[in-house]
């Protein structure tokens, strides 16, 4: 199958809200990545299946998908057309990281109002003028979502203990831009090189090097949509260079840096915080 995309992503002036993003994928799978924020979507058509935590899950039709920040994941279409979803980033402000373990263990809400609540909200927020509306129907969704994931949450068993892999995702969060060595680390989290990455891989689902770059990934996302260039935005996340950040950013999006710079809808931007989008002409990162 040829993959195909479509992209649409902007970053409201709504607090909580860190980006919206609108997509129909065709052939594009993505690779394990984490977030440093919570993702909430809703498909409108076909399907995704993913892993989380090392169980495969669906997106159901009507149900509300839930991914906490921090664990691992990935996605594909489940259906031979592919899929069309809408994504909401919310920052831990809206959910904090004491819900991870309900989210985790149950990451599919079937909740018809929440999911209607959910449209309503991305609506709001691709109309200049809507904010009051959008902040409020925000507010409602975070009060159900804490309400599906309290009974789960007073239910967790206790953890077992992680601390080496948590202190690398520490240290790898603490040297996201100009990066360390595993024999480095190694010597500061004081364990062996192996250990590290056996750790780290069993605790988070992930590579220490994939967790690296999916982290500088989503900071590169964040300054595109605040207008900012290519060339300049792959310095400023971490990477080598523009091509560095654009393998990367492809691999994880299926679409280009200067692509997805440019997908801002006219509806959305203005007063929002996010410059207008380059002539057409203009060269892709």
């Amino acid at each position: 199958m040829v993959a195909r995309q479509e992209v649409s992503a902007w970053r409201p002036r709504i607090p909580g809200v860190v980006e919206v993003l609108h997509a129909r994928f065709s052939g594009h799978a993505y690779p394990m990545h984490v977030h440093d924020v919570w993702t909430l979507l809703i498909v409108d058509d076909g399907a995704v299946r993913y892993e989380l935590n090392r169980r495969e899950h669906g997106t159901p039709r009507d149900t509300v998908t839930l991914l906490p920040p921090g664990v691992a994941h990935n996605g594909s279409s489940a259906t031979s057309r592919g899929f069309r979803k809408r994504v909401l980033y919310l920052d831990l402000t809206r959910l904090d990281e004491s819900f991870t373990g309900p989210a985790v263990d149950g990451p599919g809400i079937a909740d018809p109002v929440l999911r209607q609540r959910v449209g309503q909200l991305h609506t709001a927020l691709s109309r200049r003028g809507d904010e009051l509306e959008a902040e409020s129907r925000l507010a409602l969704i975070g009060e159900r979502l804490r309400d599906h994931l309290r009974p789960r949450l007073a239910a967790q068993p206790p953890r077992a203990n992680s601390g080496v892999a948590h202190r690398l995702r520490d240290l790898l969060d603490e040297r996201l831009l100009h990066g360390v060595s595993l024999d480095e680390a190694a010597k500061l989290v004081h364990a062996h090189p192996t250990h590290l990455v056996r750790a780290f891989t069993a605790v988070f689902g992930i590579a220490p090097h994939q967790y690296v770059m999916a982290r500088r990934v989503d900071r590169a996302r964040r300054l595109l949509l605040d207008g900012r260039p290519p060339a300049e935005v792959a310095a400023a996340a971490g990477f080598y260079d523009q091509s560095h950040l654009t393998r990367h950013f492809k691999r994880l999006l299926g679409t280009t840096p200067g692509h997805y710079a440019r997908t801002v809808p006219a509806r959305a931007r203005g007063d929002d915080g996010v410059r207008k989008a380059p002539p057409v002409g203009a060269r892709a990162g």
